[in-house]
């Protein structure tokens, strides 16, 4: 990280001191560390907060999941109150406000405000409330458009994101700033963790949310029920991504939030480079259309190119992914034909 941002000074009086924590917990087993913890996950009724919270609850943690209703993160005092009452020794910030290409490019304004003022306030009431560790859920839409492949953490600061990304991953960024003044500051005690394209059970597949794998199994499997001959799919097919099933995701995030203590940056991938054209054919036999794939390039592609080097969580966490493709996109469409009407509800935003 830049030099201005190395740690100066001691830590915060609220804050509780500053450990090694990697040295303490690499002896102890995952149920021993959690055991009788309390942790705050801010998203936790989500696609992926859902599973860190079994996790962390079948680890032994007393976990605390406020729905946004009941904890608007918009408002600091919200989130001050939230943790003093709870008193978490962690912190885990899934919450956001998210959704495919389309919804970007209509929103980005909310896009941009909601998650800089939540993730400002989380870091903040985390700091002043004494909590012991704050892991921030970056995003991968916060590298540059260009960013040589495999992204290595350090390339994140060389260029302005892909645009329509752009919003929503420079309030990610600004997390990232902000943990890191922090740390150098008060001594506060991060995990900042980049997960590349999440998928899986228990995903959004309502058309004004959801990311490139849901919308295309919706496509194709409504294609398949008419009988229809063709579906139409976004862009050129020529752009590629990093695809990780959300079971491997939360597995790496709890991980994170017992051995990690760094504000630095830390990809989460499949170390797999996947075109879209390549992902709408799986996809598509998956679900067993037949049909041809037309594509249609006034239509945007996103960014050209994506796939992470996650050879830091692998090495500092011992973690890397094992779900394969095709098994995690079996699964993310049995769960959509089983759960249809869950899957397909609008955003409440």
């Amino acid at each position: 990280m830049p030099a201005l941002l190395k740690r100066v000074g001691d830590a915060h009086p609220f804050h509780c001191a500053k450990r090694d924590i990697v040295q303490v917990v690499t002896s102890q087993s995952a149920p021993t560390y959690w055991a009788n913890r309390t942790v705050v996950v801010t998203g936790g009724n989500g696609f992926l907060g859902s599973k860190v919270v079994a996790r962390l609850r079948g680890f032994g943690a007393n976990v605390v999941a406020p729905r946004s209703a009941d904890a608007d993160l918009t408002q600091l005092g919200v989130a001050e109150e939230l943790f003093r009452t709870h008193r978490p020794s962690h912190v885990i910030h899934l919450a956001a406000r998210v959704g495919g290409i389309g919804y970007n490019m209509v929103a980005p304004a909310q896009l941009y405000l909601d998650n800089m003022v939540m993730g400002l306030h989380t870091i903040e009431a985390a700091r002043t409330c004494g909590v012991e560790k704050t892991v921030i859920l970056g995003t991968v839409c916060s590298y540059p458009k260009f960013t040589p492949v495999p992204f290595r953490e350090e390339s994140i600061w060389d260029g302005y994101p892909e645009e329509t990304n752009a919003p929503y991953g420079i309030a990610k960024k600004a997390m990232l700033v902000h943990a890191q003044v922090n740390e150098a500051q008060y001594g506060q005690q991060f995990a900042f963790v980049i997960p590349t394209n999440l998928y899986g059970p228990g995903d959004k597949f309502h058309e004004s949310v959801s990311h490139v794998i849901p919308a295309l199994i919706k496509k194709c499997v409504e294609a398949k029920e008419r009988g229809d001959d063709k579906v139409s799919v976004w862009g050129t097919g020529a752009a590629s991504r990093d695809y990780l099933y959300v079971e491997d995701a939360a597995e790496a995030i709890v991980l994170a939030a017992q051995l990690r203590t760094s504000a630095e940056p830390m990809n989460l991938g499949n170390n797999r480079e996947v075109t879209i054209r390549e992902t709408a054919e799986t996809i598509a036999r998956v679900v067993g259309f037949t049909g041809e794939l037309v594509w249609d390039p006034s239509r945007p592609d996103g960014q050209p190119r994506r796939r992470v080097d996650a050879s830091r969580a692998e090495r500092e966490l011992g973690w890397h992914a094992h779900t394969e493709f095709e098994e995690g996109l079996r699964a993310t469409v049995d769960w959509y034909l089983a759960n249809r009407a869950e899957a397909e509800a609008p955003p409440t935003h």
